[in-house]
């Protein structure tokens, strides 16, 4: 006999939590690892498929809709409850992947791409956002340490079984695998998710706002990935995508303003919580995606590892940012002023990181490991503080929209520090060795001996900056007492 959904305010004992922790956790996983897995088996696809020029839309396909969905899904979620959104999240996601796996073509692959990534905007948000469903804020902090362990193994484990499955086996197992995971956790999640409490309330769907979002997000995502790459940054194609963007946010603005119930609530815009937590996750996290994609070429270029080795030596960033993450979650449950484990942290990662940017070539690799796992500690911790710290600052209705708000801007930011580090990059290429491709650095570097060190010291002052920044606004955040019971708080806060 099924069991009925808890009531609202009905307590939920740890067992219970743990079960539906667990599942949560594979979703979280299911979505996260097909981010990563797919980079390291574009070469293989390009050649198997017979078009390497459109590979880069093999990723950005992905990255364009789950990112645009993802406060759909949080709005949906306060309307329809979780349960039965994260399920139809999963399908979409499935049938995506099917999709993928059995691509004829290239261009078949990115439409089911695109499609998947309708599915797989939703993974992470709703997991955090059921979290929050389940466990006062007092004690959630614990919690946010298994969502940063998810993002870096995804990180680590994705790239190693995308190039093994594509070199030793066949490519389409990187879709395949999401079958059989998928599945687990639609079975799983379908069950443990009964046992949530019901907090979702009788909402409108402002279409026309989602729509208007959805646009100006696709047109500023597709403006950075074609920058520089597809189109030359200067031309008519990127400024009128840009234009379309600036067009499209100011319509979304007014139409917040004029709208019976928004898309995105007045409310939660005008929180300052909501508004400083939101843009230091942003650079935060934007910098802790543009420094896992440029690690490993520094690695290769300046230190000399193969690429396989580079990989691994990555670790000691992604680690240290669930090092970091475990013990702020563990000093927000303990502690009044948790605020202040992030602000450190951020501190400490953005010197860090400035650190690497005087010294690019002249630090031995275990200085660059220990530095490396010094700014993963330090970046670590924004994870369970500013989540926590959003979703404490709003009402248990608006739970989904403000995390799904949260994760737009934690996407954002790597959609949009990733492209600007590279744009960085290439010009210190260019006005150092007069090359024209990151490969190039890379062959340079390691077989000629030749010193590109140099090169990498733009990247790492604009993630300093970014940190800096992230830091700042943490630190303007305003630090609400955590409150130790599922219930709902005023408005007027």
């Amino acid at each position: 006999m099924t069991s009925p959904a808890a009531p609202a305010g009905a307590p939920i004992g740890h067992a219970e939590i743990r079960t539906i922790l667990i599942g949560v956790v594979l979703a979280m996983l299911l979505g996260a690892l097909d981010q990563t897995i797919v980079v390291t088996a574009l070469p293989t696809i390009g050649r198997d498929l017979g078009n390497a020029e459109s590979l880069s839309w093999v990723v950005t396909a992905y990255l364009v809709t789950s990112t645009s969905v993802t406060p759909l899904y949080g709005k949906l979620s306060d309307i329809h409850g979780r349960r039965v959104t994260l399920m139809a999240a999963i399908s979409i996601f499935l049938v995506g992947s099917v999709a993928c796996a059995l691509s004829p073509s290239i261009y078949w692959l990115i439409g089911a791409r695109a499609f998947q990534g309708l599915g797989g905007g939703a993974l992470i948000s709703l997991g955090q956002t059921i979290i929050g469903d389940v466990v006062a804020p007092r004690e959630r902090g614990r919690y946010q340490a298994y969502f940063a362990a998810v993002f870096t193994t995804s990180s680590i484990a994705g790239p190693v079984l995308g190039g093994l499955f594509a070199e030793y086996l066949h490519w389409s197992l990187i879709f395949w695998i999401n079958l059989p995971l998928g599945v687990a956790a639609y079975v799983m999640t379908s069950r443990v998710l009964r046992l949530l409490p019901r907090h979702e309330h009788p909402h409108t769907l402002d279409l026309v706002g989602a729509g208007l979002m959805l646009a100006a997000t696709v047109s500023l995502l597709l403006a950075l990935t074609w920058g520089g790459s597809a189109f030359p940054w200067d031309s008519a194609e990127i400024a009128g995508l840009f234009a379309a963007s600036v067009l499209g946010w100011i319509l979304f603005s007014l139409r917040l303003a004029k709208a019976r119930e928004p898309f995105i609530p007045l409310s939660v815009l005008a929180n300052s919580v909501v508004r400083n937590g939101v843009i230091a996750m942003f650079f935060a996290i934007g910098s802790l995606v543009g420094l896992s994609v440029f690690m490993p070429l520094y690695f290769e270029a300046v230190l000399g590892l193969t690429a396989a080795t580079s990989g691994v030596a990555l670790i000691a960033l992604m680690g240290g940012a669930v090092t970091g993450a475990t013990i702020s979650g563990r000093v927000m449950v303990h502690f009044t002023r948790y605020k202040l484990t992030a602000v450190l942290g951020l501190a400490i990662a953005a010197l860090a990181t400035l650190a690497l940017a005087i010294w690019p070539g002249d630090l031995s690799f275990v200085a660059v490991e220990v530095i490396l796992a010094v700014i993963g500690v330090g970046l670590g911790t924004i994870f369970p503080v500013g989540t926590t710290s959003i979703q404490n600052a709003v009402p248990l209705r608006q739970l989904g929209t403000a995390t799904g708000v949260m994760n737009f801007f934690r996407s954002l930011g790597g959609a949009i520090l990733v492209p600007a580090f590279s744009a960085i990059f290439l010009a210190s290429v260019a006005a150092g060795g007069d090359l024209a491709s990151v490969q190039t650095v890379v062959l340079e570097g390691t077989r000629n001996g030749v010193d590109f060190a140099h090169v990498f010291t733009g990247v790492f002052v604009a993630a300093a900056i970014a940190l800096a920044l992230a830091f700042v606004f943490q630190a303007l955040m305003k630090e609400l007492p955590l409150r130790t019971q599922l219930d709902l708080i005023e408005e007027s806060r």
